[in-house]
């Protein structure tokens, strides 16, 4: 292999779910956590947004009855959103391209439940319920807010006689985004949206380990440029936030 072909990026083709209008990016936040990914591991890669109620058959052929994300890589057609994120991590890696896998375990699992939570909070119709959902999701937003606030092994100064300061990093793992932020933060992205449109609940004010981390996220092109926008996001979410019954 010559040093051209070597140095020569993969040919990458990452396919995104379309929005409204068919063009622009969609709501789906398993497209924007490949999107991130690709775009912090530094590599050359084209990106199709695909409208999913008129579906090009050239489309339909590529990856029959899969919705994106998908991904082809050198033409080889990649569906599971989990095991494309692995294996983006092992083929784009040092010295190359940077590694983007969390140095601390529970980074990759905090904020887990988040979702889930928002879900059944957003989809319930039943007024009697609705106090105990938002409960449900204010303390798995609670146990993230903890977990920001709460210093890393590499941040806390084992000599150190002072009391264990807050943490001040910028997103779950240190001060740079990892693979875990590419799941998390399109998801608490959503939540933030789509709760505050159809229920009036905003993410309390006091989760300042929260907002320090959306606040960066905003911060970092990597996250705005592969996002829905607003509209988008409250657009995807219309039927199926549903009223609370009177």
């Amino acid at each position: 292999m010559t040093s051209n072909e070597e140095d020569k990026d993969p040919d990458i083709e990452l396919f995104v779910k379309a929005g409204s209008d068919g063009e622009s990016i969609g709501n789906c936040p398993f497209s924007q956590r490949l999107f991130m990914i690709l775009w912090l591991k530094g590599v050359v890669f084209n990106v199709t947004t695909v409208d999913l109620k008129r579906k090009p058959a050239d489309l339909h052929n590529l990856a029959p009855g899969t919705p994106p994300p998908f991904l082809t890589f050198n033409g080889e057609v990649r569906t599971d959103v989990n095991k494309i994120e692995e294996f983006l991590e092992e083929m784009l890696a040092p010295p190359k391209y940077p590694k983007l896998a969390p140095k601390n375990k529970e980074s990759n699992a905090v904020g887990n439940d988040i979702f889930a939570k928002f879900s059944a909070y957003i989809k319930n119709t039943n007024p009697g319920a609705n106090a105990s959902l938002e409960k449900g999701l204010l303390k798995a937003l609670q146990k993230l807010d903890n977990f920001l606030n709460s210093p890393l092994p590499d941040e806390i100064d084992a000599d150190s006689t002072e009391e264990e300061k807050c943490s001040d990093r910028k997103y779950l793992d240190g001060n740079e985004l990892t693979l875990a932020d590419c799941n998390l933060l399109p998801k608490l992205h959503i939540v933030k949206v789509v709760s505050k449109k159809y229920r009036n609940f905003e993410i309390p004010s006091e989760f300042s380990g929260v907002w320090r981390y959306l606040e960066n996220a905003y911060a970092r092109d990597e996250f705005t440029n592969t996002c829905a926008s607003d509209r988008e996001i409250e657009l995807a979410y219309q039927d199926v936030a549903k009223r609370l019954g009177k």
